[in-house]
């Protein structure tokens, strides 16, 4: 494996160390500095995740006889992916590309996520972006929809107790700590403890090819079950490749629009909801010609309804299920919900992004990114495995082993500031399908021999029937 950039070399090699074979695909990042405003090395990082992906792939086409590639990440590129739901944007009426309209509540939500202070000296952050657990978040902390509302009501609690108390409503919030306290509390020790992808062995199967064709995973189906950001980015990355990605959600799920927009390229999808037996009925027989079950529902959601990970290596042998979560699978907190927000402040990011006192959020979604790359990488190399040897796979990931797979990657002396418009729009494509003209972020791994793109816009959620569209 060659590289470029010094900074990436031991993020690259713990990433080859989970493969048990050796890349043919040299991986090329260049050293750009910091390049986004933190001092935590997102670019560098992202950039070797995503440069894992690309030899990965670049290995496959190889398998079969394809030519040899060198793929390469710029670090800039890499952040501004990150940044992609604030980069889109669409077409005016006078024909100018403009940034969408976000509803007014959407903005106040989003400005009263943030660590506030509580009565004993800490901060909890209240995660308070989709209706139905908003709702709930405020009738807990009894006030009303603004950020000065909410931080008053924080400041009536103690920080431990809030957060229990959160997790007793089955709402979404965490007490911010430090990485040492983190990595002290048993959740962050037992995760710790993990590689930050883990892939098991399920079940028993013969081995079996990974799909390919005209693309690198032509023939690859996926059932993308996920939403907002990380499980959606993994089965995205699966479809700049080539496979066929369809999202499944019943029509009554609380979605965020401009994630949906944002990471649907290159899938379809159809409404099923798994609490009418028809539905259910009918996500079984899809499951039975998948390669790839996608999900991140909390803990024993899907187990209640016959779709766990034993259950669909039973019902379909030699599948690869991803499981995406915010703290982790195991452990005393595995059962919470949480999104990127929480993740940054219980694991330390908030603490260290701010001043002291003054805990904030890094300005990018990094764990939620990150996550779901790991997550696109963990089903490639259970794909690479099963190929060798047969079997069922489960692979897991989680917001805050992510997190901590960040720290571990070192500082920058000073923080960055976003990568220049210029920089941004080397990478920026333009799409048309039902969404009329967008003008967005691409892939941004490069790739000289088969390089990955979306084949379709985003959809309209529910567009599509619950089918695939090529035969199994």
């Amino acid at each position: 494996m060659t590289i470029e950039a010094p900074i990436a070399a031991d993020t690259l090699a713990e990433l080859a160390a989970l493969r048990h074979r050796p890349s043919r695909t040299p991986i090329r990042i260049p050293e750009m500095g910091p390049a986004a405003p933190t001092t935590f090395r997102v670019g560098d990082t992202v950039a070797a995740v995503l440069g894992t992906i690309g030899a990965v792939v670049g290995d496959l086409v190889q398998d079969r006889g394809g030519p040899a590639q060198e793929v390469s990440v710029d670090p800039r590129h890499a952040v501004a992916a990150l940044a992609m739901s604030t980069l889109t944007r669409e077409k005016g009426p006078d024909g100018q590309w403009v940034a969408p309209a976000v509803p007014p509540e959407r903005e106040i939500a989003r400005s009263a996520i943030r660590p506030w202070p509580t009565r004993d000296g800490g901060h909890v952050l209240p995660h308070l972006s989709l209706p139905n657990l908003q709702a709930r978040m405020l009738d807990l902390l009894g006030c009303t929809l603004s950020p000065e509302a909410v931080a008053a009501a924080v400041a009536t609690w103690e920080a431990d107790a809030l957060e229990e108390a959160i997790a007793a409503r089955r709402v979404c919030g965490g007490k911010v700590r430090t990485e040492a306290e983190w990595r002290a509390h048993p959740q962050g020790a037992m995760l710790a403890a993990r590689p930050v992808i883990t892939i098991e062995r399920i079940g028993d199967a013969p081995p079996e090819p990974v799909p390919g064709g005209d693309r690198p995973l032509s023939g690859l189906k996926v059932l993308d079950l996920t939403r907002i950001l990380a499980g959606p980015v993994a089965a995205r990355t699966l479809a700049e490749h080539g496979a066929e990605v369809l999202m499944v959600a019943a029509g009554k799920t609380p979605q965020v629009a401009e994630f949906v927009r944002d990471t649907s390229h290159g899938k379809r999808s159809c409404f099923l909801d798994l609490d009418r037996a028809g539905d259910a009925a009918r996500l079984h027989e899809l499951v039975r010609s998948a390669d790839v079950f996608s999900q991140g529902y909390r803990p024993g959601t899907l187990g209640a309804r016959g779709f766990a990970p034993a259950d669909l290596a039973a019902a379909r042998p030699g599948i690869v299920c991803l499981s995406a979560s915010c703290y982790g699978h195991g452990g005393p907190l595995s059962d919470r919900a949480g999104w990127e927000q929480v993740a940054q402040a219980v694991t330390g990011m908030c603490h260290e992004q701010g001043l002291p006192g003054a805990p904030e959020l890094v300005p990018l979604p990094a764990c939620d990114y990150l996550t779901g790359y790991l997550g696109a990488l963990g089903i490639l190399i259970a794909l690479e495995r099963r190929a060798a040897e047969g079997g069922s796979w489960h692979v897991q990931v989680s917001l805050c082993r992510s997190a901590m797979f960040l720290q571990d990657q070192g500082r920058w002396p000073a923080r960055g500031t976003f990568p220049a418009p210029e920089v941004v729009d080397e990478v920026m494509v333009e799409s048309d399908g039902p969404r009329g003209p967008l003008r967005h972020v691409g892939p941004v791994l490069r790739m000289e021999r088969t390089p990955p793109r979306w084949e379709t816009q985003s959809p309209i959620l529910g567009q599509d029937s619950a089918e695939w569209k090529t035969a199994p």
